[in-house]
């Protein structure tokens, strides 16, 4: 992996992490398209550049990391359901789930959930009461179950999670963001362990690579964060549907035709 290959990868993650449009099946065609997706040190990158867009949310919104310890007791309930089962099924999930198809299927069809999610939540925005209790932040933790399927998005499974719960977009989207801090790191932790026991080495040069990636999905995510919620509110959902619908089709398009695509 080139240091340029690096940068793309990082702008695709901060692009797409915090939004409802899976950073997994974005990470598939970036890759694929550069030559690099089989690469094994690629596998790491896109796992340990999610650090950098981790600490773009903790910086955005530093003053409610540090309100109440509360705060991180409804992140821990919300976190919990996705953690247990993530560990229960792991193999399952690396050698069924992980397939790119998965991820091309799962695109299409929360593309077209998307669709009707403004009309069918439209009532939410005069909802007076947003507070986030203890039961809705487990409830929303159970979305985030769906997103141990590839392509799903975890930050879709959320977002959709919160308005279930009657939260207005915005605080569905931020509670998403919120979440994604304990999640994306356990999980990136897990796998950066993992590849740890492989005995697989890390040079200098790849140390480098990792460190420019973080920067880069760091400053990204946080323009994407703050994009994300002005456009959300404005625009709605419809435009994240037609969007999913189109990146799913090209994955499947190129999978059955034969290219080596890979997660």
């Amino acid at each position: 992996m080139s240091v340029i290959q690096a940068i793309l990868l990082a702008i695709i993650e901060g692009l797409t992490e915090f939004l409802p449009v899976s950073s997994t099946g974005h990470i598939i065609i970036g890759s694929s398209l550069m030559g690099i997706a089989t690469q094994s040190f690629t596998k790491l990158f896109t796992v340990a550049v999610q650090f950098g867009a981790i600490l773009s949310v903790v910086v955005l919104y530093w003053k409610k990391f540090i309100q109440s310890v509360d705060f991180y007791f409804k992140l821990f309930i919300a976190f919990i359901p996705a953690a247990l089962i993530g560990l229960l099924l792991d193999k399952f999930i690396d050698t069924w789930l992980e397939r790119v198809d998965v991820v091309g299927y799962s695109l299409v069809a929360g593309g077209i959930i998307f669709l009707f999610i403004d009309s069918l939540f439209q009532n939410n925005e005069k909802n007076i009461d947003q507070r986030i209790t203890n039961p809705i932040a487990l409830r929303i933790g159970l979305f985030q179950c769906l997103a141990l399927i590839p392509g799903v998005s975890r930050s879709a499974a959320t977002i959709i999670g919160g308005l279930s719960q009657n939260l207005n977009k915005k605080n569905a989207a931020e509670f998403s963001f919120f979440l994604a801090v304990p999640t994306l790191f356990a999980a990136a932790a897990y796998k950066l362990f993992s590849f740890a026991k492989s005995g697989t080495t890390i040079s200098s040069d790849d140390i480098l690579l990792l460190v420019i990636g973080n920067l880069v999905a760091f400053v990204v995510a946080m323009v994407a964060i703050k994009s994300f919620i002005g456009f959300l509110t404005r625009h709605g959902f419809k435009v994240f549907g037609y969007y999913r619908i189109v990146i799913g089709v090209i994955i499947l398009v190129l999978y059955h035709l034969g290219y080596d695509l890979a997660i």
